[in-house]
């Protein structure tokens, strides 16, 4: 069995005083009178069922979290989101941060999955307008509940005979992050400043119930949990979550930062969509301080499906049908701001089954990717999970290229590249990386030739049939709007099943190769 754990440096940090209260050398750590812990560590899954079947088969810690955003979607995708509660059982996870994922749903439907899980969700940030205080029509209609009922600020589980308190916090964009902002109108995240005082808050309670051993949930993302640590005392690891950042073994400054008075704190991530799991393995002395720490990445790929959660999994979503084979694929992009042939060769799929003359996909909307080899259905509904049906409209031009402007524009501008560059069926354009802004379009016909599209005086009477996805045509997902739903054909399936079909009619072995369609001048 080829199994492999990523531990890029081998040396074991251990900890101890120096010029007062600051422990950063390193040396041997003492044998007796210390606690070791190990923390099996996840976060943002995203509804990956494959790669949860994988992550069963490696996770291994006494105690295991994670950092949010284990579900994905909103109340179209309940199935899934039965199918991580029970995967979160099976993994033995004692708790999870609130993430924007989890929010997309209903309140109801949130209390429904919470319920299904056996640990606990944790946000001190989140407040919440009491239910007896809002309009009551609206309650009813947005099936309102109070989510501190299935939300905790912080608690203490017991390990190995030892007290670990777990607090959690939310990301400070999640209303703006949500899919659906109104169904949680009557909630609001602390801004960073405010959530270091609600978490340092829960840590002071916990240390009043003698808890010295002390791990935040966090799906605030990297760079905040840094701040964090640095502001805040009594915190040992954080278990981050929401910028997807794959934080690898134990680097000073980027993942072991030190609290106000001086003491360790080690920060994790592991990447998104269950691509890689963690095991954080810690000593701590008698006052509750780390003293050694070890961080290995398992990549869950190399690890083989745990044949129970898929049974469970098939139970909740029904058998996978196997649809082609995959000859050969091109990697994976890492950025939002890189080509995506897997997103292209699905933009083709909904273009030639649905006889449109151009197809587009948000590739911050794609969750996995093609491998080489046998493919089935629950492989393609892994890249695209969203439960957002497709849609076509005639658009013009002008608000074709207004829309890829714009997108170029704030994606460039933002963190973590998002919203992203699009992916593409029937077009190409140019992207100048150092300006941020659109150079170039093409549409190219179904014989494959290129039509050049004016992008500095685009013509608003001339139109395109377009294919997007619902949450894109007609909600926006951070990008302009291109056709109301009412003058959409609306479809009934996702891209996943128009993408299985037109394997099947294709009845050849794929290769993934859609690249070219986004270039870049600089």
């Amino acid at each position: 069995m080829n199994i492999k754990i990523s531990n890029i440096n081998p040396q074991i940090f251990s900890f101890r005083e120096s010029n007062g209260s600051k422990r950063n050398r390193l040396e041997k750590s003492p044998a007796a009178d210390t606690f070791e812990l190990s923390i099996g560590y996840v976060n943002d899954i995203h509804g990956q069922t494959n790669n949860m079947t994988r992550i069963l088969s490696g996770i291994k810690g006494d105690l295991n979290l994670s950092g949010g955003d284990n579900n994905i979607g909103d109340e179209k995708n309940k199935a899934v989101n039965k199918a991580v509660a029970r995967f979160m059982n099976l993994a033995n996870i004692k708790g999870s941060a609130v993430g924007n994922h989890e929010m997309d749903t209903k309140q109801r439907d949130f209390a429904d999955t919470a319920k299904n899980f056996s640990g606990d969700y944790f946000a001190a940030n989140l407040k919440q307008t009491l239910l007896e205080e809002e309009d009551e029509d609206e309650v009813e209609e947005q099936e309102r509940i109070q989510l501190d009922e299935f939300i905790k600020k912080s608690s203490i589980v017991e390990v190995k005979g030892e007290k670990i308190g777990l607090i959690g916090a939310a990301p400070v964009d999640l209303t703006e992050r949500v899919t659906h902002p109104a169904y949680h109108s009557d909630c609001s995240v602390d801004d960073l400043e405010d959530s270091i005082e609600d978490i340092q808050e829960e840590v002071n309670k916990l240390q009043k119930q003698g808890v010295n051993k002390i791990v935040l949930l966090s799906h605030l993302g990297h760079e905040r949990d840094k701040v964090v640590a640095k502001n805040t005392v009594g915190i040992d690891v954080i278990v981050g979550g929401h910028t997807h950042e794959l934080v690898k073994d134990i680097k000073e400054g980027e993942n072991l930062l030190y609290s106000q008075n001086g003491e360790p704190v080690i920060l994790t991530e592991a990447g998104k969509n269950g691509n890689y799991f963690g095991k954080l393995d810690l000593t701590f002395d008698n006052a509750g301080m780390i003293i050694k720490a070890q961080n290995n990445l398992g990549e869950s790929g190399l690890f083989p499906k745990n044949m129970i959660n898929q049974y469970i999994i098939n139970d909740i979503l029904g058998e996978p049908e196997e649809v082609g084979y995959i000859k050969s694929a091109v990697p994976p992009p890492m950025t939002l701001i890189e080509e995506n042939a897997h997103a292209n060769f699905m933009c083709d799929a909904m273009r030639y089954e649905l006889g449109t003359d151009i197809a587009i996909w948000n590739n911050s909307g794609t969750r996995s990717f093609f491998r080489e080899g046998i493919i089935d259905s629950r492989d393609i509904k892994d890249i695209a999970p969203f439960e957002d049906r497709i849609s076509v409209a005639d658009v013009s031009e002008k608000k074709l290229v207004d829309m890829f402007k714009h997108a170029v524009e704030i994606t460039y501008k933002t963190h973590g590249n998002k919203p992203g560059l699009l992916a593409v069926s029937g077009l190409n354009y140019t992207v100048d990386a150092e300006e941020g802004k659109l150079k170039a379009m093409n549409f190219v016909d179904k014989e494959g030739v290129e039509h050049p599209i004016d992008i500095d005086e685009p013509r608003e009477d001339k139109f395109y049939k377009v294919a997007q996805d619902s949450f894109m045509m007609f909600e926006g997902a951070d990008y302009d709007v291109l056709a109301p739903k009412e003058e959409c054909i609306n479809y009934p399936f996702n891209k996943d099943y128009i993408t299985c079909v037109y394997i099947k009619r294709l009845n050849r072995p794929i290769e993934i190769n859609q690249t070219g369609r986004l270039k870049f001048e600089s």
